[in-house]
């Protein structure tokens, strides 16, 4: 691998939408999700972890927004491994979009799935978080990677941090899932109930946390929609989504490219050692011995365990040539 000039490569939106109970978050998935997919001249496959969809796939003539019903294709599973399997046969020819509702039901049936040993307190000790990890990751590596538009929602929890005294301390809000769950979308909205402009009542209104190309961040928007992001559409790059691949793929090509490392080092640590260790055993004389082991020289880090090997070979060739006389 080596540096190029950089171009983009992000041909497909990855949203995150987190709130609390009742701010939006499944409504406006579906009306970015449903623009999405008619742009792309496709279908939207929707996970839904708790029929929440239900009454959004009906025509419902009260409804002040879309009373009409939406058309999508959904799974509904608090699987994460049935997620997984799903995402993974997604047909990009068929489904321009991927809507994950929600994504805090995922995380619990990631950690619920943990049937082994406990610490005392009850919690999951530290060893045994990087298998329970591997099937939630690899949901998010397909959600990034994937060559399709993909919306995630979660619910909103709290974040606690320590202060200098150590005490945890309230620090705000983010998405209630793993923790780094939050950072991996390029858009983060946070969505909540606000008092209308106009004072006839609640809406709901995005705040962009997080906005990747800088054109949202800060901004609160009252009742979001797909016209919301469509300015943002015209700045994916490519055709084709850039991968930035499975992160357990990486740890494997990193550990195999370490691994061969070690061999080179020890292959080269031996055959060093070899040198040494035949200049000791030719050493005619004592100043010839000297030479020999000043081969040493910088080098015993590198040796390692062997230097005492080499230095016993080389004391005792010594008493061999002091004896001799020579």
């Amino acid at each position: 691998m080596a540096f190029t000039k950089a171009e983009a490569k992000q041909a497909r939106l990855k949203l995150g939408i987190y709130g609390g109970q009742g701010s939006g978050k499944t409504l406006t998935a579906l009306l970015i999700a449903e623009g999405l997919a008619k742009l792309e001249g496709k279908r939207v496959a929707y996970i839904d972890t708790e029929l929440g969809t239900d009454f959004y796939i009906q025509t419902i003539a009260e409804r002040a927004v879309h009373p009409e019903a939406f058309d999508i294709d959904r799974i509904v599973t608090r699987s994460i491994m049935e997620a997984v399997d799903e995402v993974r046969n997604l047909d990009p020819n068929v489904h321009g979009v991927l809507v994950a509702d929600s994504m805090t039901h995922l995380w619990e049936a990631t950690t619920g799935a943990y049937t082994g040993p406990r610490m005392k307190n009850g919690q999951i000790p530290i060893q045994a978080w990087g298998p329970i990890k591997k099937p939630y990751k690899q949901f998010m590596s397909f959600f990034l990677d994937g060559n399709f538009h993909a919306i995630l929602c979660g619910r909103e929890g709290i974040k606690m941090e320590a202060d200098d005294d150590g005490d945890m301390q309230f620090a705000g809000t983010k998405i209630k899932a793993e923790g780094e769950t939050g950072y991996e979308p390029h858009i983060l909205i946070r969505m909540h109930a606000d008092w209308k402009k106009d004072g006839s009542g609640y809406a709901n209104t995005a705040f962009f946390e997080k906005d990747r190309s800088g054109m949202f961040t800060g901004r609160k928007v009252e009742s979001p929609n797909f016209h919301t992001i469509i300015p943002l559409l015209k700045y994916l790059g490519s055709e084709v989504q850039g991968k930035l691949g499975d992160l357990e793929a990486s740890a494997e090509r990193d550990a195999a490219a370490i691994e061969a490392q070690q061999e080179r080092a020890e292959t080269e640590r031996r055959s060093l050692c070899e040198t040494i260790r035949t200049a000791i055993i030719n050493a005619g004389d004592l100043p010839a011995l000297k030479v020999a082991w000043e081969l040493t020289k910088g080098k015993k880090g590198k040796l390692g365990d062997l230097l005492e090997t080499l230095e016993t070979m080389k004391d005792a060739r010594k008493a061999e040539l002091m004896k001799a006389g020579v």
